[in-house]
């Protein structure tokens, strides 16, 4: 019998599955997809063992993680609900599926994490906000949970209440950081750099200005004050920057996602 057994093979099933085979053995874990092409493509490049079945994917699976989209929760619903027990642990990683609606779905003794990862997962650098309920899992399944994610980035448990603010904070917000990486680009290709060039430049600055935050612990506001010499260009570029909204764009932003993460809550 596997340890993990994966619903879904789309992008970050199967990022979650690479993640895995570094702290799990390819024994411990299977996998289900509707595609059954990409199932083969899959095995063959990892070596791990795939099924034709959803049910029989979390028939052989301690740990079943639903890494499906949320208009397709209901047919897998149908294909394991008859299949897991209380000794199952049921791991959803799609925005809007609650553990509220996976337990009346199949039924209330079915334990059962939510999570939400996001898309730097494929790179081994993801950021996922996990939550479960500690007295329903023993200290062993915990810790496989926890090894799981931060096979892929970054994990940490949270309160329910805060998972909408996790998909703005991190499930939704790699699409942001991406518009700025293409419009800064696009702003110097203007002034005469080369493509290829504007995007290492811009990318590699937006990543080693996102780990001088993580590293030194220092506020951003402090980092920003760091690059902004008293009439220097930096400081001109953060006046139109505000001049222009930059901020609230952002906010309004977190604020249309997080109304429909709210809406689409099940």
């Amino acid at each position: 019998m596997a340890k993990i057994g994966f619903i879904g093979m789309g992008n970050m099933g199967h990022a979650m599955l690479r993640g895995a085979l570094k702290v799990f053995d390819k024994s411990e874990i299977i996998f289900s997809d509707a595609n059954e092409d990409r199932m083969k493509k899959v095995s063959a490049e990892t070596g791990v063992e795939y099924v034709l079945s959803n049910a029989e994917c979390a028939n052989e699976a301690k740990y079943v993680v639903l890494a499906v989209k949320p208009q397709f929760f209901e047919s897998v619903i149908q294909n394991i609900v008859n299949i897991v027990t209380p000794q199952h642990v049921v791991i959803t990683i799609a925005a809007g599926i609650t553990r509220a609606y996976l337990q009346k779905a199949l039924g209330p003794e079915i334990r059962i994490v939510r999570a939400m990862p996001n898309t730097p997962a494929l790179l081994g650098e993801g950021m996922t906000g996990i939550v479960y309920d500690r007295n329903a899992l023993n200290f062993e399944e915990q810790d496989t949970i926890k090894k799981l994610f931060n096979a892929i980035g970054k994990a940490k448990k949270v309160e329910e209440n805060l998972m909408n603010t996790v998909t703005c904070a991190s499930g939704s917000s790699p699409a942001y950081v991406y518009m700025f990486i293409e419009a800064l680009a696009d702003s110097v290709v203007k002034y005469g750099m080369p493509r290829a060039e504007a995007y290492e430049y811009v990318a590699q600055t937006v990543m080693g200005a996102a780990k001088m935050v993580l590293e030194t612990k220092a506020h951003p506001g402090i980092l920003k004050d760091m690059v902004c010499s008293p009439g220097g260009t930096t400081i001109a570029a953060v006046e139109a920057l505000e001049a222009y909204g930059f901020r609230n764009a952002v906010m309004k932003a977190t604020d249309a996602c997080y109304e429909k993460a709210k809406s689409m809550e099940g």
